[in-house]
């Protein structure tokens, strides 16, 4: 091979290259070429048998070559992609219909919360927050729960290595509120909840809560009840009723539990029974109480001078009552199916 030959492969390069008509054509003449097994790799593998006078001018030859034809392919592949792109936007219809890809949701969770959250900032309501991960004070001792009490059994509670655990309520929010704040308080504090419960149609050890704190001179039990009634009717209509019944909870005293007519049934049972209530015309929604004054001392505030009351619900019971949800765990599958009906 010689000085001729090369000038020879040059011409027909550059001559197949500037006659390339796309992208695919391009590529296909570098790997002939410029390529591992392609005839520039030949033409230096044959300058070791080139005579020793004519090996310089030879090496000088191919270097040229195969930078004119790496230049050349560049140069077309330039020219090819506007040519495609051009190709590409001439041949867009702009008068076409767009394709409507549809809009997204709230999650059922998410509604529920927004919409307890705006009915009682209707009353003077606002929200606080707080860490997912607890420690022991916030989440049992500063709510007045002994050490013997169930809920801190590490079978019913979340504990951390670090020493910490995973909140087994929104409670705490409220203990961390009123350390850093003075009377009045009036907050919701809605969030995510961990219980070592078993999960089935009514349980899960993921859940969400909204509990309420109201704290000012002279609130009484008849503030509370006021104030839930005036939530019942928000939330489930003019018609509804609500019952309160005694209870026991280590944080508040007294305490009570909450139920409001059922909705489907109306409170009215029948023959048949309503399985939305359980044949019972009543719905358990929500526990409440007077702050017992142990957590007013626990957070540096002086229970002769104030009172208050605390309540807390779960959403995703909220969410089964309203939407007609007959298993928890649909709120949590993600399919698109069921979700999109809400």
């Amino acid at each position: 091979m010689d000085v001729d030959k090369l000038k020879q492969i040059k011409d027909t390069a550059l001559g197949e290259v500037n006659e390339a008509p796309d992208l695919d054509a391009v590529e296909t003449l570098r790997i002939k070429y410029l390529g591992r097994k392609g005839l520039l790799q030949d033409v230096m593998k044959a300058l070791k048998d080139v005579p020793d006078e004519q090996k310089a001018g030879f090496g000088q030859a191919a270097n040229a070559l195969k930078q004119e034809v790496q230049a050349a392919l560049e140069e077309r592949k330039q020219a090819v992609s506007g040519d495609s792109e051009q190709a590409t936007a001439d041949a867009f219809d702009f008068t076409m219909p767009g394709q409507w890809r549809g809009l997204g949701s709230a999650h059922p969770i998410s509604q529920i919360t927004d919409r307890v959250v705006d009915i009682f900032s209707a009353i003077g309501f606002t929200v606080a927050e707080g860490p997912d991960m607890e420690d022991v004070f916030h989440n049992f001792d500063a709510l007045n729960t002994p050490p013997e009490h169930p809920s801190r059994d590490a079978r019913d509670t979340f504990y951390l290595d670090n020493g910490k655990l995973l909140r087994t309520h929104t409670s705490p929010v409220q203990i961390r509120y009123m350390e850093n704040n003075k009377p009045p308080v009036r907050i919701l504090s809605p969030g995510r909840c961990y219980r070592r419960d078993t999960e089935d149609r009514t349980h899960s050890a993921n859940f969400h809560q909204v509990e309420g704190l109201y704290v000012s001179e002279r609130v009484s039990l008849a503030d509370l009840k006021g104030d839930i009634a005036y939530f019942a009717r928000e939330i489930l209509g003019p018609e509804v009723q609500v019952r309160f019944r005694p209870h026991f909870f280590p944080f508040t005293e007294p305490s009570i539990e909450v139920d409001f007519s059922c909705h489907v049934c109306a409170g009215q049972t029948s023959s048949k029974g309503c399985a939305t209530c359980r044949e019972s015309g009543w719905i358990e929604i929500m526990g409440a109480g007077m702050v017992d004054p142990e957590v007013f001392k626990a957070v540096g505030y002086n229970p002769e001078e104030v009172t208050g009351y605390a309540f807390g619900m779960g959403i995703e019971r909220i969410a089964m009552v309203m939407l007609d949800i007959d298993d928890i765990r649909r709120l949590y599958q993600n399919d698109v199916r069921f979700l999109k009906q809400f």
